[in-house]
């Protein structure tokens, strides 16, 4: 008896609809040729760990919550006395999300935490690097609705790099409206 695969909604959206598009679009002679969402990043730098080391733990484990995986600890490589900062110490954390995880992030991101942000007018067109990737700032973690409110010690915000295979922001932002993110006019 085989083992039923589970393929994210998201990822057959993106074969069934999205290539044909950018294919018409762009006009790609191989279907190969367009680009895809290779990962997400998800950073988060909690500045009072210089204080106090649990904060990196909670926030690491908020992390966990919110991206389904563990994350790894960031660490000072210098250090630096006017911060309180030795080296080696633990300063942030980060999670990288491929394949089936990273498509379910980027549904839940879409479809429930951006528009749970308040005061939210869409997300900034022109934050693309110049190589197709695509970095957002989120200032409250709690927009994800895997952290309870309640249990929350502290509220921290977090960077967001979406990393694609396109060759030029243009091809880029097409990719990402594609899959329904809400680029400001």
């Amino acid at each position: 008896m085989a083992e039923e695969l589970y393929i994210p909604k998201l990822r057959t959206h993106y074969d069934n609809v999205v290539r044909q598009k950018m294919v018409e679009q762009f006009g790609y002679a191989n279907p190969m040729q367009v680009p895809t969402i290779e990962k997400i990043v998800i950073n988060m730098g909690v500045g009072e760990a210089t204080a106090d080391t649990k904060k990196v733990t909670n926030a690491a484990a908020d992390l966990a919550l919110i991206a389904g995986q563990k994350p790894v600890l960031t660490r000072a490589r210098k250090a630096v006395s006017n911060f309180r900062l030795r080296e080696n110490q633990a300063v942030g954390t980060k999670v990288t999300l491929r394949k089936t995880r990273m498509y379910e992030f980027i549904d839940r991101l879409v479809t429930i935490a951006l528009p749970r942000v308040r005061d939210f007018r869409g997300l900034n067109p022109k934050s693309f690097d110049g190589r197709g990737n695509y970095a957002m700032g989120i200032k409250e973690h709690i927009v994800f609705p895997e952290i309870n409110y309640d249990r929350v010690e502290q509220i921290w915000g977090m960077d967001i790099i979406v990393c694609t295979s396109a060759k030029t922001d243009e091809e880029a932002r097409a990719l990402l409206k594609a899959f329904n993110f809400p680029f400001r006019q």
